[in-house]
């Protein structure tokens, strides 16, 4: 059965060194990453003369989930010729919405496929040290505005969306172990 596989949890948990490290355990797989949009994002900040902030509002009223849309619509166009597709992304309020978990099921199966939601489990302290050492700009508010940035996060596995796998990412030994149960589900 194809299976739209979606990588999510907070920023700088580690959805990224998942995301591939899972998708390189797959055959057949489109990888799918929404950070490859913050180019078009940026853009947009730059005609509209806002700055580059991807925690206000201007980002969350223009930009935010037009991003969704974008990487959603390239997942299922992706599924007519590829068996699974994998999506790294956030997805932080959508995921806790069951509403809108079941209208992404609903669709999937019109189309023969599943979703198998991944959630990559990270504490709040190895996400601030990530974000430190990736000294990424769509990062800067965020680590300025940390205690504000942080009240923010939920870190805790979302529920009452139907099945989720939990991904364990603190450290070396609890990724290598998540990583060979996760290849065991998909394969």
């Amino acid at each position: 059965m194809k299976s739209l596989i979606l990588v999510t949890s907070p920023p700088a948990c580690g959805k990224t060194y998942v995301s591939k490290s899972i998708a390189k355990r797959l055959d057949h797989v489109v990888y799918l990453d929404k950070d490859t949009l913050i180019v078009l994002s940026k853009q947009i900040f730059k005609v509209a003369n806002q700055e580059y902030n991807r925690s206000s509002d201007f980002f969350e009223e223009n930009i935010r989930d037009y991003e969704y849309y974008a990487v959603l619509d390239l997942a299922f166009e992706a599924l007519e010729y590829e068996d699974n597709v994998l999506i790294n992304a956030p997805f932080t309020r959508e995921i806790r919405d069951p509403a809108y978990v079941a209208d992404l099921r609903a669709k999937l199966a019109k189309i023969g496929a599943r979703l198998v939601i991944i959630w990559v489990e990270t504490s709040p302290e190895t996400c601030h040290r990530r974000m430190i050492e990736r000294n990424s700009s769509r990062d800067t508010w965020k680590l300025e505005h940390w205690d504000e940035y942080i009240s923010r996060c939920n870190f805790n596995m979302p529920k009452d969306i139907g099945e989720v796998h939990v991904f364990k990412n603190n450290d070396g030994a609890e990724f290598d172990e998540s990583l060979e149960e996760i290849a065991k589900l998909l394969n």
